[in-house]
Formats: C-alpha cells, sequence, structure tokens
C-alpha cells in the first residue's frame, strides 16, 4: 500500500499546539503571547478539537483557566503533558501520510527535529511526537520514526503529491550532511509518497533560525496554486531573492506542462524588536484549518489585502487574521506555532 502526506487543506481532527512557558525563550514575554495562543484556541475550537501539549500538570491547570476565562469549549481541548524545549509545532510535530486508496488508513510519520541544524536545544521537542500517539492518537494509525532530520514547516504538498520545499533547507549540512539531494528525494519519496519536486532556490526572511522554511515564503493552495510572499520595495534587503524566487515559480510546471496559478501576497513594513533585530513578518505563514484560513496580521497597512488575497487561494474557507506580533518577538509566526492532525488522527473519531 502506498501512503502520501496529506495536504493541510485535507479535512482534520485538530490543530496542535506546544504552549510557551518559563523555562522557554518566551518567558520575558510570555503575557504578550498567551492572548495569541488564547485566540488561536477560540479560533479554531469553533471547527474542530485543539490539543495542548503542556510541559507540566502546572502549566495545563493554568492554560485550563485561562480557556476558561474566555470561554473555549473544555470538550474540544485535548492535553498531552510532557517536557518541551519550545513551542514550535510545526517543526517537532507529526507528518501525518493517508493510504492512497483508504484515506482513513493514516500513518503517522515522526521525523528527527534538531533544532533547525542544532542552533537551538530540542531533545525534548524531539520526543513530543511519541508521547503525543501514546496519549491521544487512535491506536489503528500507524507510527513510524524516520532516521531523517525534517521538519513540517520545511515541506509543502499538494494534492497530486507534488512537494514543494527550498534547497536552503532541505540540502542544509546542518540537517543530513551524508545525504544527496537524490537521496533526499528518494527518502521523501518513500516515506511521504512524493510524486515529483518543486525545488525553490531563492527567498529568505531575515530573522528567520529555519534555513529558509518554506512556509514563510511559498505554499500550496488546490487546483494548482502556488501562494507566495513578493516584496515590491527595491530598497528592500529582501528584493533582489524575492524577485529571483518569483522568476523561478513562474517557471514552474505542472505535471500537464501548464504554469501554476501564482497569486501574490503583499509585503508587510519592516519590523524590529528592541535590539534593532528585523523580525520575520509574513503573511505565508498561514494556518488552513476546516472551513477557515487563519492568517498572521501584524497591524501593517497591508492586512486587509493580505487576507483578500489569500481568500482567491481557498474560496471555500473564511479568512479570519490573528494578531501575530507577539510571536515574530520569537522570529516565527502563525504556522510555525501550529500542527494539523487529519480526520482519523484522534482516538475516539469515527475511523475508530
Amino acid at each position: 500500500m502506498k501512503f502520501r502526506l496529506l495536504p493541510e487543506w485535507a479535512e482534520q481532527d485538530a490543530v496542535m499546539l506546544t504552549w510557551p512557558h518559563q523555562d522557554t525563550d518566551w518567558a520575558a514575554n510570555l503575557t504578550a503571547v498567551e492572548p495569541v495562543y488564547v485566540a488561536l484556541c477560540q479560533a479554531i475550537s469553533q471547527q474542530q478539537d485543539v490539543v495542548i501539549v503542556a510541559h507540566d500538570n502546572a502549566l495545563k491547570a493554568h492554560i485550563e483557566t485561562l480557556l476558561e476565562n474566555a470561554e473555549v469549549d473544555a470538550k474540544r481541548i485535548h492535553f498531552v503533558v510532557t517536557p518541551c524545549n519550545d513551542t514550535w509545532a510545526r517543526d517537532h510535530g507529526p507528518l501525518t501520510c493517508a493510504n492512497i486508496d483508504d484515506a482513513t488508513e493514516l500513518k503517522v510519520m515522526d521525523f528527527i527535529f534538531n533544532g533547525w541544524g542544532n542552533k537551538f536545544a530540542s531533545e525534548l521537542d524531539n520526543q513530543i511526537n511519541q508521547v503525543l500517539v501514546k496519549q491521544v492518537a487512535n491506536p489503528k494509525n500507524g507510527y513510524q520514526q524516520s532516521e531523517l532530520v525534517l521538519e513540517g514547516g520545511g515541506v509543502e504538498i499538494n494534492e497530486h503529491g507534488v512537494l514543494l520545499t527550498t534547497s536552503e533547507c532541505l540540502l542544509n549540512p546542518n540537517r543530513n550532511p551524508e545525504l544527496t539531494k537524490a537521496d533526499i528525494e528518494k527518502t521523501l519519496v518513500e516515506q511521504l509518497g512524493a510524486t515529483s519536486f518543486l525545488w525553490v532556490d531563492h527567498g529568505y526572511l531575515a530573522g528567520d533560525d529555519t534555513d529558509s522554511h518554506i512556509d514563510t515564503l511559498v505554499r500550496f493552495a488546490p487546483n494548482n496554486t502556488l501562494v507566495y510572499v513578493q516584496c515590491d520595495d527595491k530598497d528592500d534587503e529582501h528584493f533582489a531573492a524575492l524577485d529571483a524566487m518569483e522568476k523561478q515559480l513562474q517557471s514552474f510546471k505542472t505535471a500537464e506542462g501548464e504554469n501554476y496559478s501564482l497569486i501574490a501576497l503583499p509585503w508587510p513594513k519592516a519590523v524590529f524588536n528592541e535590539d534593532g533585530d528585523r523580525l520575520p513578518a509574513t503573511y505565508a505563514n498561514y494556518l488552513i484549518i476546516n472551513k477557515t484560513v487563519l492568517v498572521p496580521i501584524y497591524g501593517d497597512e497591508n492586512d486587509q489585502l493580505a487576507l483578500g488575497q489569500v481568500a482567491k487561494a481557498y474560496p471555500d474557507h473564511t479568512v479570519v487574521g490573528i494578531n501575530c506580533v507577539p510571536i515574530i518577538h520569537q522570529f516565527g509566526s502563525l504556522h510555525c506555532i501550529t500542527m494539523q492532525l487529519p480526520r482519523g488522527f484522534l482516538a475516539g473519531t469515527n475511523n475508530d
């Protein structure tokens, strides 16, 4: 049987969040960032469940109080209590594949997370998926640990199995130095069911620690559509790289030899922290859930335009903006702190 990574717009049971706590880099701005997590729980729970990874039972009790005060439906919330280094669920969370002949049959892939090339501690985060599967997953699901270093933010896939990624990330020697590009493609065909590859060779975001994750730059939408960030400021340090990226996207072809439909996202004005570091504000870092797309906004004049462009890409979804200024102060955004769990992932679903 053949398993393939599901596109993000496939029906979901839940979204996974790993909650920030005092022993993470978020300690100094927890009061600013926790309301963003609460807002995410409010928005997600309108459509589906939320799985929250909590560092310990004390944090779990604290989160329960926050959500109760925000009138979040407690029946929608599932907790996994296990120690964690940080909160980037997109990158330490599981990648879920489905049998291409029977979508109710799932396989949970658990790749190695090494803190984006050993930049940050990750040994606790790298163990979360084992606990997640044990505590809340449908026991009928398959589970496979991989020896490949790979983060969820580093790959996108569409309904045809085309895998989209950046060469800067997946070919970086700080991930899998012993593997060639051909080796990596072979592994992703075997483990994620990829049918073909689109390698993006240009584009980056200042302040990004991930070595140019694709989810900050270009995203798939249904019907051979690519949603991407476009820089229109020739004086911006990103202009040349993103202009080269746009030209490469224009050259990509589908399996039928057609051009991809391209939808450009606007470029938010530069945001800096108190140390003068530029923060990685990007509208591409949105999350697709059931019937809704949650889009990061930054109090920028282009916020509304970004929401409108995302709506073009996902016409069957409602588009909702989430203020993510507190998140980018830790050099990520909305998609980075979430991981979708497809239909049938959780125990107690009607796939049991």
